[in-house]
C-alpha cells in the first residue's frame, strides 16, 4: 500500500452464509418457543453461526498478521466496535428502563395511586411491593424469598470487578511490551470470568431449587432472569473472546501499538463489568 491508498477486503462469502445462519438459528427458535418443535433446527442454525463467526474472524486475523490493514482499517474497525456497544447499551437499556417502569409505574397505579390508579379496580386488595412476593393475580405464585444481594450478588460483583483491574493490568502490561504480565493477568481474568459464571450458575439452582424464584414468578421472576440471564449469556461470550485474547498472546500476536483486536476485547469486557454493577444495585440492592 502507498499514499493515501487503503485495503479493500477481497470478495467473502461469509457475509451470505451468516446471513443464512441466522435466519436458520431464529426460524429454529421461532419453532421451539411456538410449537415446541424444531430443536434440531435451531441448534443447527447456532452451529452454523458459531462455525461462520470463527472463519469470518480467522480470516481478519490473517489479513491483520499479514500487514494489510493500514489506519483507515484501524479506524473502521474501532467505529464498528463502538457502534456494537452502543447498541448493547440500547439493548440493556430496554431492559432496565422496564424494570423502572414496572416498579415506578406499574406497580403503584395497580395499588391505586397515580394518574391511572383506576387500575387498581383490576385486583382491589393489590399491595404494591418490589420485590413483589404476592403477584396480584391468584393463579401466579410469587417468589418464596429472594437473595441477599450481600452473599452469592457481592462476591460475583466483586469478582467481576476485580477482573477489570486484571484485564487493565494484563493491557498495559501489552502496551509496555512485557508480554509474561500480558499472559499472567490475561489468564487470571479468564479464571475469574470463569468463576463468576460458576456462582451464577449455582444462584439459579438455588433461585429455581430453594427460594421459588422462577420465570413464571411473577414479574419479579421474570425481570430477574430477563436482566440477569443475558447478563450471563454476554460474561459467558466475553470470557470466549479472552480465552481466544490468550491463545493469541501466547502464539506471539499483537504488537505493543497495533493489538486493537486485544483492544476490543477489553472494551467488551469492561462494559460487562458496568453492566453488572447497574444489575447488582437495581436488582439485588434496591
Amino acid at each position: 500500500m502507498s499514499g493515501g491508498s487503503y485495503y479493500v477486503p477481497a470478495t467473502s462469502k461469509w457475509p451470505i452464509l451468516g446471513s443464512l445462519a441466522l435466519g436458520l438459528m431464529m426460524v429454529g427458535t421461532g419453532m421451539v418457543l411456538v410449537y415446541d418443535r424444531g430443536t434440531l433446527l435451531m441448534v443447527v442454525g447456532i452451529l452454523s453461526v458459531l462455525a461462520v463467526m470463527a472463519l469470518w474472524f480467522r480470516d481478519v486475523v490473517r489479513e491483520s498478521r499479514q500487514g494489510l490493514y493500514d489506519a483507515q482499517m484501524d479506524r473502521s474497525f474501532r467505529q464498528g466496535m463502538g457502534w456494537f456497544i452502543f447498541s448493547e447499551v440500547m439493548f440493556f437499556g430496554a431492559f432496565f428502563a422496564a424494570l423502572f417502569y414496572i416498579r415506578t409505574f406499574a406497580l403503584p397505579w395497580l395499588d391505586g395511586e397515580g394518574a391511572k390508579g383506576v387500575a387498581a379496580l383490576l385486583w382491589p386488595d393489590f399491595v404494591a411491593s418490589w420485590p413483589l412476593m404476592s403477584p396480584p393475580d391468584p393463579a401466579i405464585v410469587g417468589p418464596e424469598q429472594t437473595f441477599s444481594p450481600w452473599q452469592l450478588p457481592l462476591v460475583n460483583t466483586l469478582i467481576l470487578v476485580g477482573s477489570s483491574i486484571t484485564l487493565t493490568v494484563a493491557h498495559e502490561g501489552l502496551k509496555e511490551g512485557e508480554r509474561a504480565t500480558t499472559r499472567n493477568w490475561l489468564a487470571a481474568t479468564l479464571v475469574l470470568a470463569v468463576s463468576f459464571i460458576i456462582i451464577q450458575g449455582v444462584e439459579y439452582y438455588e433461585a429455581y431449587a430453594h427460594y421459588g424464584i422462577t420465570l413464571e414468578a411473577g414479574i419479579y421472576g421474570a425481570t430477574f432472569f430477563l436482566l440477569t440471564g443475558f447478563h450471563g449469556v454476554h460474561v459467558i461470550i466475553g470470557a470466549s473472546i479472552l480465552a481466544v485474547m490468550l491463545v493469541r498472546v501466547l502464539r506471539g500476536h499483537f504488537a505493543r501499538d497495533n493489538h486493537f483486536g486485544f483492544e476490543a476485547a477489553c472494551w467488551y469486557w469492561h462494559f460487562v463489568d458496568v453492566v453488572w454493577v447497574g444489575l447488582f444495585l437495581f436488582v439485588y440492592v434496591f
